[in-house]
């Protein structure tokens, strides 16, 4: 003889305390009031939406006591959102979650000014230390030819300089021609400050000023734009807008690309 329970209260109904699960993609649950039986395919707030077997959707409310789960009642929560990691570093190269910086190679790449150098770590920066590459300024080139036979670059320990305003009959393009070794890469961008090689727009202006020949570049930039006279504080506002390599020109990211695959080849 069957014996039945005396409590005939629909097991959704009843007080004991049920389970919360995650309405994860793909759980397959039963709405308790319609019988839909379905996969869970979008979780909304406050709305779950199930798929059945024959491609039908319907959303229910996430209501307490709401769904079986394998004929246990169960109230459907929001699943926790995982933690997202940035899969490309700032230059929009694969990201490499935990990687510890590399010893520092013998190789090094030298930059103009310390402006040179902070908007290279901006971008580059994951790069370099997985690399091991480690970025110095000069404060100028003027003295280079002198600064590389110092440096003593080797197959080893190659060098490879950033050069701004490396352009036919400039300056630097002369003084860049007297650096012959081998192991010595010397490119650079057409820019006369790298202040230039960050695009007009990621600033918030239509384009960089023309500053009359004789006037030091950069306080006549601040001049033109109606900046503050402090090139400090004018940097630091547009370093502050660069936040990956679409920020910069190409003539500047080309050539930083090849610095750091010159100094790490084998």
């Amino acid at each position: 003889m069957r014996s039945y329970n005396p409590d005939l209260t629909p097991p959704w109904k009843r007080s004991a305390p049920v389970p919360e699960v995650p309405a994860d993609r793909d759980l397959v649950v039963e709405e308790v009031t319609t019988g839909f039986c379905g996969a869970v395919i979008r979780c909304e707030a406050g709305t779950v939406t199930l798929e059945d077997r024959f491609g039908k959707h319907r959303v229910f409310p996430m209501d307490p006591r709401g769904f079986l789960l394998e004929g246990r009642v169960v109230t459907l929560i929001r699943p926790s959102a995982a933690p997202t990691r940035p899969t490309r570093t700032a230059s929009g190269s694969v990201a490499v979650p935990g990687a510890r910086a590399r010893v520092a190679r013998a190789g090094r790449i030298y930059v103009e000014g310390r402006h040179d150098a902070e908007l290279v770590e901006r971008v580059w920066g994951d790069d370099l230390r997985i690399e091991g590459v480690v970025v110095e300024y000069l404060e100028g080139v003027d003295d280079l030819p002198s600064i590389v036979a110092e440096f003593a670059p080797a197959p080893d320990a190659r060098l490879g300089v950033l050069v701004d305003h490396l352009v036919p009959g400039s300056k630097e393009s002369r003084i860049a021609a007297q650096v012959t070794s081998p192991d010595v890469l010397v490119v650079g961008h057409p820019y006369i400050d790298i202040w230039e090689a960050v695009k007009p727009a990621s600033v918030g202006i239509r384009a960089w000023p023309r500053v009359p020949r004789g006037q030091d570049w950069k306080t006549g930039v601040c001049e033109a734009l109606g900046w503050p006279p402090n090139t400090g504080a004018a940097w630091q506002h547009i370093l502050s807008r660069v936040t990956t390599y679409k920020d910069l020109e190409p003539e500047l990211l080309g050539r930083v690309e090849e610095l750091i695959d010159f100094v790490t080849a084998p």
